[in-house]
């Protein structure tokens, strides 16, 4: 694979983040986003992508906006539901502790969206990864299994699920 091919990922995603960021698409900022994100998408390109055809697949995307649709519109929503109901209702019980959840991706990038989406979300923080042994250490607000493959199923299966169709 081309440098230039491993470039044009990173560089198009600094020029969004660039655009979005300064509010801006007058001339100037596009000359400059577009010269900027060409040298980070440049420097980056080894580091950041090793298979670019994946970059253009439409399916992986597609599974992309899904699950960032259901991430932010449905989990987050309901962890942060619940988050609230324990802060606003003092007695209610929580259960506080340190889990291990194991996992299946196989991508450091889909292993890190896991992570992410993992503490991302109220109620549970991922606080340490073993990559040999394929866990996540999770700190959860209201432990409700300890045995590891129910507290995958209930903290990071669904996200998994997706992140494995747009990552692995």
């Amino acid at each position: 694979m081309s440098r230039f091919s491993k470039a044009l990922g990173p560089a198009v995603l600094a020029f969004l983040t660039y655009i979005v960021f300064t509010g801006s698409v007058t001339g100037y900022d596009l000359v400059t986003g577009a010269l900027v994100a060409g040298v980070v998408g440049w420097l980056t390109a080894k580091l950041m992508v090793q298979k670019p055809v994946k970059l253009v697949s439409i399916g992986r995307f597609a599974w992309l906006i899904t699950y960032s649709l259901i991430y932010f519109l449905y989990y987050e929503v309901k962890a942060h539901l619940d988050v609230m109901r324990r802060i606003l209702t003092p007695s209610m019980p929580i259960n506080p502790g340190i889990v291990r959840v194991p996992y299946e991706v196989r991508t450091d990038y889909a292993m890190t969206a896991v992570a992410n989406s993992i503490t991302n979300t109220p109620g549970t923080v991922v606080v340490d990864i073993d990559p040999e042994g394929k866990n996540y250490f999770v700190h959860w607000i209201d432990v409700k299994a300890t045995d590891p493959e129910e507290c995958k199923r209930q903290i990071s299966l669904s996200f998994e699920r997706f992140l494995k169709k747009v990552f692995d």
